[in-house]
C-alpha cells in the first residue's frame, strides 16, 4: 500500500466488527488442485471465528475439513466509490463437540439451503487483514468523477 492511496487498514477488532453485519461472504479454498472461491452465507462467533452451516456431505466440507482457507466478506457502497474489505486466514474444521453443537443449533448462522444433515464449520481467525477504501473518487474534497 502507498501513502496516500485512499486506502486504510482496519485493525483487527474493526474487521471483526464489520464482518459481523454482513449476511454473505466467500470462502476461498483448494478445490482439485486448484483456487476455488464460493459464496456463502455466515456467523462471527465471540471469540472471532467464522462459522458457516451446510450440508455434512458437500464437496465443500470434504475440501475444508482441517484445511487452511481463506474467507473474505465486503461491503460496497459504487455511489460514493467507498466499501470495505477484510479477510480472515485460518484452519477450518467441522465441529464435532456436542455441547457446541448444541449451542451453535441455537445461536449459529442459519443455512440458506437447509439440508437433513447440517454441520458447523468452524475457520479459526489466525491472521485477519482489513482495508477501507473512503470517497475513493474525490480528493481534497474535489469530485473527480465530473
Amino acid at each position: 500500500m502507498y501513502p496516500n492511496d485512499g486506502f486504510h487498514e482496519l485493525e483487527r477488532q474493526e474487521c471483526l466488527r464489520r464482518l459481523a453485519k454482513v449476511p454473505v461472504g466467500r470462502i476461498v479454498y483448494t478445490r482439485q488442485a486448484l483456487p476455488a472461491v464460493l459464496p456463502v452465507s455466515f456467523g462471527v462467533d465471540g471469540d472471532g471465528a467464522v462459522l458457516l452451516r451446510t450440508s455434512a456431505v458437500s464437496e465443500l466440507v470434504r475440501a475444508i475439513d482441517g484445511a487452511v482457507v481463506a474467507f473474505e466478506a465486503d461491503d460496497v457502497d459504487a455511489a460514493r466509490h467507498a466499501g470495505w474489505s477484510v479477510v480472515v486466514t485460518g484452519t477450518a474444521t467441522v465441529v464435532t463437540d456436542p455441547a457446541e453443537i448444541e449451542r451453535l443449533a441455537r445461536t449459529g448462522p442459519v443455512s440458506w439451503v437447509p439440508s437433513p444433515q447440517e454441520v458447523f464449520v468452524r475457520i479459526e481467525p489466525e491472521l485477519v487483514t482489513g482495508r477501507e477504501l473512503v470517497g475513493g473518487r474525490t480528493l481534497y474534497g474535489v469530485d473527480l468523477t465530473v
